[in-house]
């Protein structure tokens, strides 16, 4: 017995897969449990940049009267 799959089966496991996929990741994105490393994974980009100086003796002062 062969089973034949038209292009219209096919594209329509393909949509069930893509949906499946979508609830899915949806799910792990809206998770609870994955707020903190989200939280964390969102302040990434500015990792680099040097903390400001706290200190306020540091400031510039003018010097015009």
């Amino acid at each position: 017995m062969v089973i034949e799959m038209s292009a219209g089966l096919i594209r329509g496991l393909g949509t069930v897969v893509v949906f499946v996929a979508f609830v899915g990741l949806t799910l792990w994105v809206f998770n609870r449990k994955r707020t903190p490393e989200f939280a964390e994974a969102r302040l990434l980009p500015f990792a680099d940049e040097p903390l400001p100086d706290t200190n306020p003796a540091s400031e510039t002062r003018s010097t015009r009267p």
